[in-house]
């Protein structure tokens, strides 16, 4: 299987619950990704709920999470452009892509999680064969993901995500909206997970799914892999 065409879709939600802090979108998570994608000349576009700028996460930028991917992004005026100016969700569909991605941070908690747009989108790739990538926080967008008898689409799937113990490291646990790897195993998905902040992925067929930043490169890697050989 080849793709050529690839969908980002990116939070559009900043505010860190009651706490009056900001959050958004993890930037390693996207930069990481993209960089490689756009470097084999793939064609992206990027969408999310709002459409414009995509609020990042100030704490992607502290000194201990940069990468190289994130050095390169904040010295790439033209992607920094491009994520200044995403489109609207609900205006793209799933026919002019190959793949969907999703990357993470704490922000889809509170929207990606609750948009239903964006579940009809995952639906519409997922039942046309074409593989859908979350990583991190971003599988809160499989909240409410059903398969066409009404059921979860995670349910009896392979699965990962942030975990509980990285949100208790990070001291979310009483801020997030809901904990990720409850909600996934309350839908009988069956979780995996490796070892917290190092990189872990799982693929059941199509459905590729990361455990936090680290895994970021893992996951396009999975995804490159997994559809070479289609």
């Amino acid at each position: 299987m080849k793709i050529e065409k690839i969908l980002f879709i990116v939070t559009s939600h900043s505010e860190l619950g009651n706490t009056g802090k900001k959050t958004g979108l993890w930037i390693e998570e996207f930069a990481a990704p993209y960089f490689k994608l756009h470097d084999l000349g793939k064609q992206i576009v990027i969408a999310s709920p709002k459409g414009g700028q995509t609020p990042i996460d100030p704490k992607s930028d502290f000194p201990e999470n940069r990468t190289e991917a994130t050095i390169r992004y904040y010295n790439d005026q033209e992607t920094i452009n491009r994520l200044s100016n995403t489109v609207k969700l609900n205006t793209v569909s799933e026919s002019d892509f190959d793949t969907i991605f999703y990357p993470g941070g704490h922000g889809p908690m509170w929207d990606l999680a609750e948009d239903r747009d964006s579940a009809k989108l995952i639906e519409s790739f997922y039942f046309a064969g074409k593989p859908v990538t979350l990583v991190c926080h971003a599988p809160a967008a499989l909240k409410y993901v059903r398969r066409p008898d009404g059921r979860w689409l995670i349910e009896g799937k392979r699965v990962t995500a942030f975990t509980n113990t990285e949100e208790e490291t990070a001291q979310l646990t009483n801020v997030v909206p809901f904990l990720l790897e409850d909600m996934l195993k309350q839908r009988d998905a069956k979780f995996q997970k490796g070892e917290d902040w190092k990189p872990f992925v799982t693929r059941d067929g199509h459905l590729i799914t990361g455990q936090n930043p680290s895994s970021s490169v893992l996951a396009v890697d999975t995804l490159l892999d997994y559809t070479a050989r289609l």
